[in-house]
């Protein structure tokens, strides 16, 4: 295939998220994932699942940011979640305990520093010509970075020194609705004071700040306090999916300005304008994967160059095949957007580094040594 990448580095899978809550053995082929889901009415995605490690190895997606995720509600809420921080704590570390077993049996590999990286990407790109073979054969590890979306669980910063420890390198502190650290999508106001007081550990520690989920008085209050490195794992440009999900052009600017890295999600919610969550298909809006090359393209115009887009799929973050574009059924078509990419005028290098050059330059910026 023209323009096929030798590597793909997605910044957002909830690969824990579908193992421990929704029951799913990654290294079941998708087809066998499936068929297991066939019947199942718990969740509108059951039998509609794009991620595996054998599609995962298919696309050559062989590194990627790997999420832990539990949230905390209160008595009242209407959002799911767990009634307390300690709770939610335990199924975070339910989740990790996942992550260790599928590094026992070959699976995974976390990169914890630069020379993780460094020697992992070694393997994966001098492999890159024998993939199909590879793969077939079961592959190699495919590298993670552990990353805690919504840090609800972070009883206390003893907490948060514990998960670096156990190689947590980036965080974003709010999910969707109010959070112990601010106000995440759909929710309004700034951090709480002891979000700002998390801000500190996080530049102490190092840890990277996840932008991605702040509401846009959170992401203002985040900008104010911190000055640490900071990415966007999974967000889109509001100006072309119209919801407080998005950056503004105006956000990103200053993004871009700290250096910010955007990963580009293939949620149709977050590709388009008008989605009605639960009812619209991709069919009504004749999606294709083309479109994510528009965020990428207005990205790339307000920065002035192709060094600030990459990938954050989140095709596994609770949604499916009806809720991606037409011409997406699994994780391994990522790979596609190359050609629509050099169609555009973007070359070689640029397509390298949307795959996966601009965040592992990141990851090598800040990972410790």
């Amino acid at each position: 295939m023209a323009h096929e990448p030798k590597l793909i580095c997605d910044v957002h899978l909830d690969l824990a998220y579908n193992a421990i809550d929704f029951n799913r053995d990654l290294r079941w082929t998708q087809e066998r994932i499936r068929r297991r889901e066939l019947g199942m009415t718990d969740q509108v995605f059951r039998g509609r699942n794009t991620v595996c490690f054998p599609e995962m190895r298919r696309g050559r997606v062989g590194l990627c940011v790997a999420t832990q995720l539990a949230r905390s509600v209160d008595y009242f809420s209407r959002m799911p979640g767990w009634l307390s921080p300690e709770q939610a704590r335990a199924h975070t570390t339910g989740q990790l305990a996942w992550y260790r077993e599928m590094e026992a049996c070959g699976e995974l590999v976390q990169i914890r520093c630069r020379g993780d990286l460094d020697r992992h990407l070694a393997a994966w790109l001098d492999a890159a010509d024998d993939m199909p073979k590879t793969a077939a054969a079961g592959g190699l590890p495919i590298g993670y970075v552990l990353s805690l979306e919504g840090a609800d669980s972070i009883v206390t910063f003893n907490h948060l020194e514990q998960s670096y420890a156990d190689g947590l390198r980036a965080l974003g502190p709010v999910h969707y609705g109010p959070g112990v650290y601010g106000m995440g999508t759909d929710a309004e106001g700034p951090l709480t004071p002891r979000g700002r007081d998390l801000l500190k550990e996080l530049e102490r520690l190092g840890i990277i700040l996840d932008v991605t989920h702040l509401c846009d008085e959170s992401l203002r209050d985040a900008l104010d306090h911190y000055a640490g490195p900071l990415w966007a794992s999974h967000s889109n440009c509001r100006v072309l999916a119209d919801w407080n999900r998005q950056f503004t052009d105006e956000q990103i600017r200053e993004l871009l300005d700290r250096g910010c890295v955007f990963g580009m999600a293939f949620d149709a919610i977050m590709m388009v304008s008008g989605w009605r969550h639960l009812q619209s298909s991709p069919r009504e809006f004749d999606l294709k994967i083309e479109r994510i090359c528009d965020h990428i393209d207005h990205i790339c115009q307000l920065a002035g160059n192709a060094r600030h887009v990459g990938i954050g799929s989140d095709l596994d973050g609770g949604f499916g095949t009806e809720q991606t574009p037409l011409d997406l059924d699994s994780i391994a078509d990522l790979g596609r957007i190359g050609g629509m990419l050099a169609a555009r005028g973007y070359s070689a290098a640029d397509l390298d580094g949307f795959f996966h050059g601009n965040f592992v330059g990141f990851l090598r910026d800040h990972l410790p040594a």
